[in-house]
C-alpha cells in the first residue's frame, strides 16, 4: 500500500487520515528512575526498529506541544578530503522534497499545521527538528520519515545543482564577505593535520561542491542517511504507547543501510607555536589563540569550560575587566571551550581598540592564564561561574524543543554516552569541580609553547 496522508487545514485544526492503517498500540512504561535517584531527571522510554532507528520518546505535559527531532551521524567530520561540504548540502537538500511530499509542500505544510523546523550541521552530526502542537505529530513523522527513506527518488541532478549554488551563496555571505572570515576558516587547517576530519569547513571548499556528482551525492545519503545511522527523539505532550505505535508506522518500512564505516582520524597535536598573520578586509585588528584540547566529556573538558567562563564571561570575568573595562584596549573579548567528539578546541578571541596593540593584548592574555594555572581562583569567583552555568543549563533543560531544547539535548547525550538522560550526571561534572582542577586544567591543556597564534590586520588601503 502506498504512503500518503491528506492535509485538512481548517480553524487551526489540522486532521490526518492516513492511508495505511494504524497498527495496534504498543505498551510503554517510562524508564523508572534507580534507587536514590539524582535531582534532575528526564524520564524516558527506548526501543530500536528492526531496521537500526533508534527511538527516544519522552512524555512532558507542561504544554500542548510536541518536537520531533532527528539526528544523523554523519557531520563533516564523515567527509573525506576531496568531497567536503556534503554534510550540510543534505542540511539543505532535506528540505526540498521527497517521493510522496512535493517540492515546497515541506514547509507548506507545516505551517498550516501551526509548526515549524529548522537543521544544522556540525563537524559531528546533522540534525533536524519540527516543533508542533500536538494533534500535528502525525504529520510530522510522516514528513520525517518520507524524507529519511525517499529522498533519492525526487533527488534530480537539477535539484542537487540548484542547492549546491545556494550553498556556495550561503559560504560567499557568510565566510568569505564576512568580517574575519577567511581568517577564522583557516584555523581549522591550522590546527588540524592535513586529511584529519576536522581540518576542513563544514561548509566544505568551492572547489569540492562544484565536484560533487549527482552519483557522489547520492551515494553519500545511501550510506549515512539511513535509519541505522540515526536517532529519533519525540518529546512533549504525547502518550508513550501511540507515539511508538506511530513511529513504527512510519518509519519501519524503511529499510537498514549498509555498514557506515568508521571514522579514523589522523593524531592531531600541537608541539610548538604556529603563529601566522593574514589580511582581511576589516577596520580592527583581532587576535586569535587556539590550543587542542579533551574531546567532549573528557577529563578536562567540563574544566575548561569553567576557565571559559572565568576569563570572558560576563563583564566581571578576567580578561573583559582588564581589557575591555580597565585598560580600554580592545573592543571585545571571547573565550570558549569548543566542546567536539574527536578532540576540542579551546579559544581566545579579542578585537583590538583603534590604535592599540595585539602584542600589548596579547601580553594581558598570557598574564591572565598564567595567573589562574599559578593561582586557583577564589571560592566567590568559581562559585558564580558555577552558578551561571547551572542557571543556562536548567533553562535549556525546561524547553522541550527548538534546535536546543530538551529534545535535542537528549539526542545528543545518546549519542556521546549512550544515555538520553544524562542531564545530572552532566550538570554534577561542573559541581564537582574545585578550584585546583580549574588550575591543573590551564596548566595541562593551555601551554604558551603549543598552540595556534594567528593575527588578522586590515588590508592596506590603496
Amino acid at each position: 500500500m502506498g504512503r500518503s496522508i491528506r492535509i485538512l487545514v481548517g480553524a487551526g485544526v489540522v486532521a490526518l487520515v492516513a492511508a495505511l492503517a494504524s497498527p495496534v498500540g504498543v505498551r510503554a512504561q517510562s524508564a523508572a528512575p534507580p534507587s536514590g535517584a539524582p535531582r534532575l531527571a528526564v524520564p524516558y522510554h527506548e526501543f530500536t526498529l528492526a531496521n537500526g532507528l533508534h527511538v527516544i520518546l519522552h512524555r512532558d505535559t507542561s504544554t500542548p506541544i510536541v518536537t520531533v527531532n532527528v539526528w544523523y551521524h554523519v557531520g563533516s567530520g564523515s567527509e573525506k578530503p576531496g568531497r567536503t561540504g556534503f554534510a550540510h548540502l543534505f542540511e539543505h537538500l532535506m528540505f526540498e522534497g521527497s517521493k510522496n511530499v512535493p517540492e515546497g509542500a515541506f514547509d507548506t505544510w507545516l505551517e498550516g499545521a501551526g509548526a515549524d523546523n529548522n537543521g544544522s550541521t556540525t563537524v559531528d552530526r546533522t540534525n533536524y527538528y519540527i516543533d508542533g502542537p500536538r494533534n500535528a505529530l502525525d504529520l510530522m513523522l510522516f514528513l520525517e520519515s518520507d524524507r529519511m527513506g525517499y529522498l533519492l527518488d525526487t533527488m534530480t541532478p537539477a535539484r542537487v545543482d540548484g542547492q549546491r549554488d545556494v550553498v556556495k551563496n550561503e559560504r560567499r555571505q557568510s565566510i568569505e564577505n564576512r568580517p574575519y572570515g577567511i581568517p577564522e576558516l583557516a584555523l581549522d587547517g591550522l590546527l588540524f593535520p592535513a586529511g584529519h576530519p576536522y581540518s576542513w569547513s563544514t561548509i566544505g571548499s568551492m572547489e569540492d561542491l562544484s565536484a560533487a556528482s549527482h552519483e557522489d551525492v547520492q551515494q553519500f545519503f545511501r550510506i549515512y542517511y539511513a535509519p541505522n545511522n540515526a536517532s529519533l527523539v519525540i518529546a512533549g505532550d504525547i502518550e508513550i504507547a501511540p507515539a511508538q505505535a506511530l513511529v513504527e508506522k512510519w518509519f519501519a518500512e524503511i529499510p537498514r543501510g549498509i555498514p557506515v564505516p568508521p571514522v579514523g582520524p589522523p593524531p592531531a597535536m600541537l608541539t610548538a607555536v604556529t603563529r601566522t598573520t593574514m589580511t582581511d578586509k576589516v577596520q580592527l585588528p583581532r587576535l586569535y589563540l587556539a590550543w587542542l584540547t579533551p574531546a567532549t566529556y573528557r577529563p578536562g573538558d567540563a574544566a575548561l569550560d569553567v576557565v571559559a567562563s572565568l576569563l570572558s564571561g560576563g563583564k566581571n570575568s578576567r580578561l573583559y575587566k582588564r581589557l575591555v573595562y580597565d585598560l580600554q584596549m580592545a573592543q571585545d573579548v571571547t573565550a570558549y571551550q569548543q566542546s567536539q567528539a574527536l578532540g576540542s578546541v579551546f579559544m581566545v578571541q579579542a578585537t583590538a581598540r583603534p590604535g592599540k596593540s595585539l602584542d600589548e593584548i596579547q601580553k594581558v592574555i598570557d598574564e591572565e592564564i598564567d595567573r589562574l594555572a599559578a593561582t586557583p581562583p577564589e571560592a566567590r569567583e568559581l562559585e558564580r561561574v558555577r552558578n551561571s552555568i547551572e542557571a543556562t543549563f536548567l533553562r535549556r533543560a525546561e524547553r522541550v524543543g527548538g534546535m536546543y531544547g530538551k529534545a535535542d539535548q537528549m539526542n545528543a547525550y545518546y549519542t556521546s554516552t549512550g544515555t538520553p538522560d544524562f542531564f545530572e550526571e552532566d550538570l554534577s561534572r561542573y559541581r564537582a569541580l574545585d578550584a585546583t582542577d580549574i588550575s591543573s586544567a590551564v596548566q595541562s591543556f593551555l601551554p604558551r609553547d603549543r598552540r595556534v597564534e594567528l593575527v588578522v590586520v586590515p588590508e592596506e588601503k590603496r
